[in-house]
């Protein structure tokens, strides 16, 4: 399908859904880690062969998955039509201003941001993501990111480690505990200079650039910056050996070569994951919003403290509803419920490898416009709206400093 006949058919879809785009569901899978089975799927659609076993959904997405095993388009979502497919991506180049409003497209290109289900059976690896200029020298995007933990079971090992010990750093022991690790690159004992935290669900953590984090196994709703870049610095979790390929894999090969194991350390930013008062700076409970409230429903910040994305969650009682307006283009994503939005029928955890009505992008004119969420089941309708950069600026809250 040229641009020309994409930019039609989306324009008609807009129009026929008011100014919302629904998406089909976007698997990830992972070889390198088990899964945890909590997305809804049935026993045997996990197992996906040499690429591993589907851990991840991410939702009205734009991101390419980096994975070892190639899989055409995996990560990024295709637009809910009657017929022909048409990526989200590809809707975005063809309807620019359409979608993501005159102003905001004069200077974004795109949506800016992923939110991602990430389910695994065991806690992740200890690993870091690169910063503007660490990611920018192998061609990706730095990966901020922001976590809200969800009311599903919550896995084996619920507790997150972030950063290292402060007195590693107040004494300037970092390269020496942790060259030894990178070198020798066995076993999972490098955890014990790191420091862990209970994952409580409906609470969450924010988390810049640069910061070593091994995360728990709760199901995880994560907002970040629109990349897939990282650097993995545990060799072994639970007796699964991690390749010492994703250590380096998004170094530059040539910086690689010549400095080994250190390019590595020099991605760390030291300071930042020596804070003494690392949870209390990271640490998100939500804030509910008083201006926003209406009878039998309230919404919730629940992904703030930065300009890079943001987030809200909205909970609905049965026979009630909710009217929505935000400052521009978002993702919907209905948890848990049944409802309609604008009159469409949407429902939670109700899934398949091909279809679920639980996604949809929300155009810059509807939501200035607003739309109206209405709970038609028996429970609580539990909604995320999700931003990407430079839209919530002004409203968004942030955590009070700790020095």
């Amino acid at each position: 399908m040229n641009k020309e006949k994409i930019r039609e058919t989306v324009l008609n879809e807009i129009k026929k859904n008011n100014g919302m785009l629904f998406m089909r569901p976007s698997w990830v899978s992972r070889d390198f880690m088990p899964p945890g089975k909590r997305l809804g799927l049935t026993e045997k659609e996990y197992d996906v062969g040499e690429r591993g076993f589907i851990c991840e959904r991410w939702l009205v997405s734009e991101t390419q998955v980096d994975n070892r095993v190639k899989f055409k388009n995996e990560g990024l979502s295709y637009l809910k039509l009657d017929n022909g497919d048409i990526l989200l991506t590809e809707a975005v180049d063809a309807c620019r201003e359409e979608i993501l409003g005159k102003e905001y497209s004069k200077n974004h290109s795109c949506l800016g941001r992923l939110l991602k289900i990430y389910d695994f059976g065991c806690r992740i690896f200890y690993h870091l993501h690169q910063t503007d200029d660490d990611a920018a020298k192998v061609g990706m995007n730095s990966k901020e990111e922001a976590y809200h933990f969800l009311d599903k079971p919550l896995g084996p090992h619920p507790e997150t480690f972030f950063g290292v010990h402060p007195y590693i750093v107040k004494e300037n022991l970092q390269n020496g505990i942790f060259m030894e690790y990178l070198k020798n690159w066995e076993g999972e004992s490098i955890l014990k200079h790191s420091r862990a935290y209970l994952n409580v669900a409906g609470e969450g953590f924010h988390l810049p650039s640069g910061l070593l984090h091994a995360p728990g196994t709760a199901l995880t709703l994560e907002l970040q910056e629109s990349s897939d870049v990282m650097a993995v610095f545990q060799a072994e979790i639970e007796g699964l050996d991690i390749g010492k390929d994703l250590l380096h894999h998004h170094i530059p090969e040539e910086t690689w070569n010549s400095k080994k194991e250190e390019s590595a350390l020099d991605l760390v930013d030291w300071e930042a994951n020596a804070d003494p008062y690392f949870y209390e700076n990271h640490h998100l409970a939500p804030l509910p919003i008083e201006e926003t409230r209406q009878d039998g429903a309230v919404e919730e910040w629940i992904w703030y403290n930065t300009v890079k994305f943001s987030g809200t969650r909205i909970t609905v009682e049965p026979g009630k509803e909710f009217f929505s307006k935000s400052n521009g283009v978002h993702g919907l994503f209905v948890w848990r419920g049944k409802g309609t939005v604008d009159g469409f029928e949407m429902e939670g955890q109700n899934v398949s490898l091909e279809e679920s009505s639980d996604e949809a992008l929300v155009t810059a004119a509807k939501a200035a416009e607003g739309c109206l969420i209405k709970n038609t089941g028996k429970e609580n309708l539990v909604v995320f709206k999700f931003f990407g950069p430079d839209i919530n600026v002004d409203n968004v809250p942030y955590l009070k400093k700790y020095k």
